[in-house]
């Protein structure tokens, strides 16, 4: 055998080596980027989010085409189908106090982005809120 059949197998199997561990590696999953809320025209002395009110939530995303689920304090209230690299959907706070909005795209169930927003009452005035307390 000679040097260069050598260095050729040997070469050869490097790149077996390698390509199997390029395919063995995890690949990145779909990630939600950041979440926000949109308080539209409702509007308040503490917060501008109320009970019964209607908002929407957005998630920036990774992947444009697994779906996200959206939560409200680690309690899911919808799935999203994304449009783009965005995923919207409509929220209506029951309570109260204290909210952590966020979301996940499958498969990965990882939070890695939130919004906190604060509820107080929300009284309906037409096509808005007008909210009170907080």
């Amino acid at each position: 055998m000679t040097d260069r059949t050598i260095w050729m197998r040997v070469g050869a199997v490097a790149g077996m080596i390698g390509a199997a561990a390029v395919c063995a590696m995890p690949s990145a999953g779909a990630t939600v980027t950041q979440v926000r809320m949109s308080q539209g025209v409702n509007v308040g002395s503490a917060t501008d989010y109320g009970t019964g009110c209607t908002y929407q939530a957005r998630a920036a995303l990774t992947d444009v085409v697994q779906p996200v689920v959206f939560y409200d304090n680690g309690v899911p209230f919808a799935v999203a189908k994304p449009s783009g690299a965005v995923a919207l959907v409509d929220w209506v706070p029951a309570t109260q106090g204290l909210h952590t909005i966020s979301a996940v795209q499958a498969p990965d169930d990882i939070v890695v982005a939130s919004a906190d927003v604060r509820v107080g009452t929300g009284v309906h005035l037409g096509y808005a809120c007008n909210v009170f307390g907080g």
